[in-house]
């Protein structure tokens, strides 16, 4: 029997990293003498970021790097990485950075293609298998063909992700925050949905950051608006199928308008800000009727 082909993550322990292991893709993990290695081979780097639970990681695993076409492709052009994101979130933020800053909306799977010595040039999310192929063809052109101009953008491109993550000293002015507030709810309010709560239109995401701010708002300065979207939204949330009725949780967000067809997805951090805002939600509007989420 032939034995099963496997990759340079056979040896990993991220769970994330051994889904990719039989991949025909000879992925490698993340380490330093990986990245000498496509400086030596001159090669285009190819880093791939996600995480176990992510839903378009497995449906662009399934359609691209299972292809032994798309594979034998990746394989002759680029030194191909295969990163965690919960294992390394320094690798993931240098990356989401650069994509931010191409002016393409962030997301995983996060697919960046750097020049041989690290530096990022292009990137992107989930993209089909035909388009995927015909992206990394443009880019081996590109590579041959006008080396210069991308080893130009991709300095520019590394400058900004410097100058990004500088800490600009603080101003002695302090800022007015009635007026920031204010201007923030101006901005908000009119997305609320007053008959089922969240924001208005699907997808729904629970959003606990922005509605643990308004709770507690609403505590210091009451006002009637603020109950009501509160409780609109939270009660929904707990009645809705957004909410794991036998299980427990949140899934990460509801893909229709009432809270009903969850996307079956839990996040931890989702669940553990949305434990936080339930609790303090319980004592400031005394409704007893929330999830048991212990």
């Amino acid at each position: 029997m032939t034995p099963l082909h496997s990759n340079q993550l056979i040896h990993e322990s991220s769970p994330y990293l051994l889904q990719h292991a039989r991949n025909p893709v000879e992925w490698h993990p993340w380490k330093e003498e990986v990245l000498d290695m496509a400086r030596k081979e001159d090669k285009l780097m190819l880093v791939s970021i996600g995480y176990s639970a992510c839903h378009w990681c497995h449906i662009m695993a399934h359609e691209s790097f299972e292809d032994p076409e798309v594979a034998g492709f990746m394989n002759e052009h680029f030194v191909c990485i295969k990163v965690d994101r919960e294992e390394r979130p320094d690798v993931d933020h240098f990356f989401m950075t650069a994509v931010q800053l191409m002016g393409v909306q962030g997301g995983w799977p996060q697919n960046v293609v750097t020049l041989p010595d690290g530096q990022p040039f292009w990137g992107g999310t989930y993209f089909p298998k035909d388009q995927w192929l015909e992206v990394l063809i443009k880019i081996t052109q590109l590579f041959r063909q006008e080396r210069d101009k991308l080893t130009h953008h991709a300095h520019r491109l590394t400058l900004g992700i410097q100058q990004s993550s500088v800490i600009t000293s603080e101003k002695d002015e302090i800022p007015d925050a009635t007026s920031i507030i204010n201007d923030a709810l101006d901005a908000w309010s009119p997305q609320w949905d007053m008959n089922r709560g969240g924001s208005r239109g699907k997808p729904k995401f629970p959003m606990p950051v922005n509605l643990s701010f308004l709770l507690h708002l609403h505590y210091h300065h009451p006002r009637q608006a603020f109950e009501d979207f509160l409780q609109i939204t939270l009660s929904h949330m707990n009645r809705g199928g957004i909410y794991d009725q036998i299980g427990g949780g949140f899934a990460r967000y509801s893909v229709d308008e009432q809270w009903k067809v969850p996307y079956f997805e839990k996040m931890l951090y989702d669940n553990a800000q949305l434990i936080e805002l339930y609790s303090h939600a319980c004592p400031v509007f005394r409704n007893e009727k929330y999830p048991d989420m212990r």
